[in-house]
Parts: C-alpha cells; sequence; structure tokens
C-alpha cells in the first residue's frame, strides 16, 4: 500500500482509505467488522465514518456506523493501528433527528464530538471535519451557487474554529477537515486559522470521473495552502463499475435500493461511461480498476475514500492501489472530459 501524508501534520495515511456509509443499513455489523479486518490486513490504515451515518440516514439507525467501528476496536484492540477520521452533520430537513440546531455552535460541536466519541469507544479522533457547511450554497448535486438577496447567515468561521480548537487542546481530536466545502468557504477557514486558530488539513468533496468540477478552483487553493483532498464517490454510486451500464439494475444494489441516489444517472452520464469503459477495456482493465486509478494519482489527492458491501468489492477496489494508468489512457480520458465534461454535479 502506497502512504499519502495529511499536509503539514506527522500523519501518514493509506492512499485507499475506506468509507462506511452503508453499515447499519446495508451493511450488518459482522460484515463491517469483515471489511475492518481485511483493511487493515492489507495495510489500509485510514477509515472515515460520521455521526450522520449510515446513508440514507433513518432515525432509529443514525450513529450506527460509528457504533460497528466502536465494538470493532473493543474486540480487536487495533484503535493504535487506525487514522480515524469522523464528521459533525450539518443543518438540513434529514438531520432534525440530530438535532434542530441550524449552526455549529459551541454546543452543538460538544455534543456532536462526546456522543461520536462514545459510539466509538475510544477516547480520540485523529481527523474531525464539518460534514457540509453551515450557510445557504452548492453541495450535495447543485451545481452553481444561487444569491439569494435575503440571505441572512451570519459568518461563523472563528466561533466554529475557536469551539474545535478546545477540543484539540483536551487531545479529543487531532487535526480539523472540511467537507463539500467550496473554495471561498475553504479560504476563509484558512485565513480564520491565521489569528491562532486550527488550521484545516483537508477536504472531502466529490471527485470522480463523472466530476472533476473540483479541479475548478479547490485544487489550486489545496495545492497552494497545502490541504489535501480526500476523494468521495470515486465510482459515482457505483456507477462508474459500469454494473448499470445498458439499463441493468442488479438486485440489492445502491440505485435499486435507493432510485433517488440518481445524480449520477444521467443521459449524459451513462453516455460518458461507456466512453470510460470502452476506453478501459482496450486497455486490459475494468472500468472500476481505471475510474479508481485514476483519482489515486491526482497530485492534491491525500486519499480515495472507496466504500463496499461486499468483500470482492472490496479487494478490487483496494487492489487499485497498484495501478498505473499510462499517459496515453490519460490523455484518452482528458479526450472523453472535453466531450461529456463533469456530466454530473
Amino acid at each position: 500500500m502506497d502512504f499519502n501524508n495529511i499536509p503539514q501534520t506527522d500523519i501518514n495515511v493509506s492512499k485507499i482509505c475506506l468509507g462506511t456509509m452503508t453499515w447499519g443499513r446495508q451493511n450488518t455489523q459482522a460484515e463491517a467488522h469483515e471489511q475492518m479486518d481485511y483493511a487493515i490486513d492489507n495495510e489500509v490504515n485510514f477509515f472515515d465514518t460520521a455521526e450522520l451515518y449510515p446513508v440514507p440516514p433513518r432515525e432509529e439507525e443514525q450513529g450506527e456506523t460509528e457504533r460497528y467501528i466502536g465494538t470493532w476496536f473493543q474486540k480487536t484492540g487495533l484503535r493504535k493501528k487506525v487514522i480515524l477520521a469522523s464528521k459533525i452533520a450539518g443543518p438540513a430537513q434529514f438531520t432534525r433527528h440530530i438535532r434542530t440546531e441550524k449552526s455549529y455552535t459551541k454546543e452543538t460541536i460538544d455534543t456532536a464530538i462526546h456522543n461520536s466519541l462514545k459510539r466509538l469507544q475510544t477516547d480520540y479522533i485523529d481527523l474531525y471535519q464539518l460534514h457540509w457547511p453551515e450557510r445557504p450554497t452548492n453541495y450535495f448535486g447543485k451545481r452553481g451557487y444561487h444569491y439569494k438577496k435575503d440571505d441572512s447567515w451570519d459568518e461563523n468561521f472563528e466561533l466554529v474554529l475557536d469551539s474545535l480548537s478546545l477540543h484539540v487542546k483536551k487531545g479529543n481530536i487531532r487535526h480539523i477537515g472540511l467537507s463539500n466545502e467550496t473554495p471561498w468557504g475553504t479560504m476563509r477557514f484558512l485565513q480564520t486559522a491565521d489569528i491562532g486558530l486550527p488550521r484545516v488539513r483537508t477536504i472531502q468533496n466529490p471527485y470522480s470521473l463523472l466530476n472533476r468540477t473540483f479541479e475548478i478552483g479547490n485544487a489550486e487553493v489545496c495545492h497552494r495552502e497545502k490541504t489535501g483532498l480526500l476523494a468521495y464517490s470515486p465510482l459515482a454510486f457505483g456507477v462508474l463499475s459500469g454494473k448499470y451500464r445498458e439499463g441493468k439494475l442488479p438486485k440489492n444494489s445502491r440505485l435499486k435500493l435507493f432510485p433517488n441516489y440518481n445524480r449520477y444517472s444521467t443521459e449524459r452520464c451513462q453516455q460518458a461511461v461507456d466512453a470510460y469503459y470502452l476506453l478501459a477495456k482496450k486497455n486490459d482493465l475494468t472500468l472500476t480498476q481505471m475510474a479508481l486509478a485514476f483519482v489515486n494519482d491526482r497530485p492534491f489527492v491525500t486519499s480515495n475514500i472507496i466504500g463496499a458491501t461486499t468483500i470482492e468489492q472490496l479487494k478490487e477496489n483496494i487492489n487499485t492501489n497498484k495501478i498505473t494508468l499510462s499517459e496515453s489512457v490519460l490523455e484518452e480520458i482528458d479526450y472523453i472530459q472535453e466531450q461529456f465534461p463533469n456530466p454530473a454535479p
């Protein structure tokens, strides 16, 4: 396994990160434990979770994913082998079962960290992230920013960082990160940290062959501000595995179970997937291998968050760490991107 440094820290994480959002909904505790066993045995030392998980969120299952990780830590005693990332959920209708407060206040941050530590059965989280901005902006499939004249959001950057700094000082969290964040939001957090507050080390945003919008603004921020991307949805909800091609909808697949998760299923996305599939086949690669290998090697990517519901999927995903795409394949990928530029938001 190859490893990358979380920028400006002493932490090295595997190029492949184990995503966990299906545990508790599509995966049982036994299956989650099996995935963690396999990941550790194959040198994957980075696990990512969230208080919101599993997804799609439901009140009766909220926090179950963190609980599964906690019981695995208790069973195996391997907490120190893992770099653990989690997140606080932001304001949204689908998070009202977690809290009704619409901002990242000191109280909500304190409560969220306390509850996550309890579920995870650990006394520290290595990387703690804001799951999405508390302000109204474009994320979760919203391509563009829509200006609202009556937007009354109050800037809260210093309060959030100050609240998180208290937990850094206590040792509850080691470093902080953002998720689903824009270049403006990222820069504001970085600028605010200059007064002696914790500095953002990572941004967890979607990035795949179907959505390379991170390259437009955030990639330069990462490069110049020494911040790393934790790429999520690198297989675009499984669409870039090719299993949904030609109208297929496999039993128990994510899109079969949750058809509203369809932002990677537009006609343009399907056309792009067909083109990428043919390119992969021409070069003796599976579409999954090519899609993940592309993300793995981007210079601004610190780790590639893969999610699997079966051990077979997990094996293929982890093994992409060994694949390096040729310059000719990369050139053809860019050509397809020009024909179907970012078909998914």
